[in-house]
């Protein structure tokens, strides 16, 4: 084996176990990178002088336009999981279903869901999903484990149902491995792959994911009934007694609006998603805005309608200022526009002027921040790594370990998914989308892999790093706000069984690639 293929190993390995000593991943990852530069200098197998370009590396990074999303989905969830969004749902869903056994467990999953649509933030989803629904779930009898497993799970729905953050990150790493692989070809025109392509990818997977779930919960309500009781007539509220379902729909009813909103302007083509971000933000302002006092509810239903006012205008007519022939039309719509965007201010100042009074901007600000902060520190490291990783000639090395797999294609799918599935008991899914899949997917989509497809199948792998033991960070969330009745071991027993879905969904995906490739090319040709 040649020097520099030693060191390709060393490195990965040196990474990996230098993460699970716990140091700080960002600096780890960009630490590693230059030791192991160094030392290819040292022996002569790398060019230092590679990295004299990686600034302009980093500047590329921090005005991605795609990348720009991530921020304004961090902060929509921040806000949402702040403005008592889940508390409204959970209550709903489980008054509604509550009569059936396993329906708060159904409610639990459908709100997980909905959250997940909503939000896109996985940890933040456990903890709220946690604190609301597991001591009612334990109160009402429900079994220990399975109640842990179905909100640890339920909450990592927001790992592969848009808007994900992770899908954001994947597509624009999926983008720049598909351009690559193209090149490698001999491609000089290649086609593009968007993060709307695998938001429309996602969405059947996701909605087979939760329909298992709940298929699980039903099928534990049979075999277990005592795992899984009913919802007793005193644990109605006397507010929702007769009505249930207009109860229901008035809490669903917000959330749902802002869902439509971002994920159909996507998928319609209406917006790009770092757009269809900027609605999602300036949307959940008008929702905590209206949840801190829903009895001035005036401001935000109008500035609600005026946003769903301009998307309509945007879809349908041309609004762009400039231009030299404008019809009729155009300029009534152009003045429309100019009074939705005025009505739509209004409601956003009167919402943030709620906000902070009732102590909720700062936080989120705050959150927003940090998180925004540690990813792209993560971005900048994880470049640093590919440079150094590919200087050494380690993406040479990977596709021939891959191509050298029995079974072809096949077997090097089957090699990758399961490193990727072992990798996520150690390893955040931050650190394996920046730093694992830029060495693997080019090599992979240079076989002639469906690079929508390839990309859902890592999320869905992805999404089960959260739930496997011992290092899934969904259960340092839900153990971290556990009571403590509820033992370790109830919860490992529990996300068990949601594992086990997850690799079954996988090889549905698997099998059925149909899943993934139908809706982008019916949506996007």
């Amino acid at each position: 084996m040649a020097i520099n293929e030693i060191l390709d190993v060393l490195m990965f390995a040196t990474l990996c176990a230098a993460i699970l000593l716990g140091f700080p991943v960002a600096f780890t990852v960009a630490g590693v990178s230059l030791i192991f530069a160094m030392l290819g200098t040292w022996f002569g197998v790398f060019n230092f002088g590679i990295l004299s370009a990686f600034p302009q590396r980093i500047f590329g990074i921090m005005t991605n336009q795609i990348l720009i999303a991530v921020p304004l989905f961090i902060f929509m969830g921040v806000m949402l999981e702040r403005s008592r969004v889940a508390e409204q749902l959970l209550d709903a869903m489980a008054l509604l279903f509550g009569r059936l056994r396993g329906g708060l467990g159904i409610s639990v999953c459908v709100v997980g869901a909905l959250m997940a649509a909503s939000t896109g933030i996985v940890g933040a989803t456990v903890v709220t999903m946690g604190l609301l629904a597991l001591p009612t779930m334990l109160r009402r009898g429900y079994s220990p484990s399975l109640s842990t497993g179905m909100i640890s799970a339920a909450g990592t729905l927001g790992q592969i149902i848009p808007p994900s953050i992770v899908l954001i990150i994947l597509g624009d790493v999926m983008s720049t491995a598909y351009q690559r692989a193209q090149l490698e070809q001999g491609i000089f025109a290649p086609e593009t792959v968007s993060v709307g392509d695998l938001f429309a990818g996602a969405l059947i997977p996701g909605l087979c994911l939760v329909g298992l779930y709940i298929l699980y919960q039903l099928a534990m309500s049979l075999i277990s009934p005592d795992s899984s009781p009913a919802l007793r007539d005193e644990d109605i509220p006397p507010e929702a007694e007769g009505r249930i379902l207009a109860y229901a729909l008035k809490a669903v009813f917000p959330p749902l609006i802002l869902i439509v909103a971002v994920l159909g302007s996507i998928l319609g083509g209406i917006a790009t998603p770092t757009e269809a971000a900027s609605v999602g933000a300036v949307g959940s302002i008008l929702l905590a805005g209206y949840y801190t006092n829903p009895n001035r509810a005036l401001p935000v239903l109008l500035a609600a309608l005026s946003l769903i006012g301009l998307l309509v205008l945007s879809a349908t007519m041309d609004l762009r200022v400039g231009r030299v022939l404008v019809s009729p039309a155009e300029t009534a719509g152009g003045v429309l526009a100019i009074l939705f965007c005025a009505v739509a201010a209004w409601g956003l100042i009167d919402s943030l002027r709620r906000c902070w009074r009732g102590d909720i901007l700062t936080p989120v600000i705050r959150s927003t921040t940090q998180l925004t902060s540690m990813v792209f520190l993560i971005l900048v490291g994880a470049a640093l790594f590919t440079v150094v990783f590919r200087g050494l000639g380690g993406d040479d090395s990977v596709r021939a370990f891959l191509e050298a797999m029995p079974g072809g294609q096949t077997g090097a799918i089957i090699t990758v998914m399961a490193v990727l599935f072992l990798l996520g008991f150690f390893l955040d899914f931050i650190e394996i989308t920046l730093v694992v899949v830029p060495i693997v997917a080019p090599a992979l989509l240079i076989m002639g892999v469906d690079p929508i497809w390839l990309a859902i199948m890592i999320a869905v792998n992805l999404q089960t790093s959260f739930l496997t033991p011992p290092f899934g960070f969904a259960l340092f969330y839900l153990r971290g706000v556990m009571p403590p009745e509820v033992r370790t071991i109830d919860l490992y027993k529990g996300v068990t069984p949601f594992v086990l879905i997850q690799l079954v969904s996988l090889g549905l995906l698997a099998a059925f690639p149909a899943l993934a490739t139908w809706l982008p090319k019916v949506l996007f040709g």
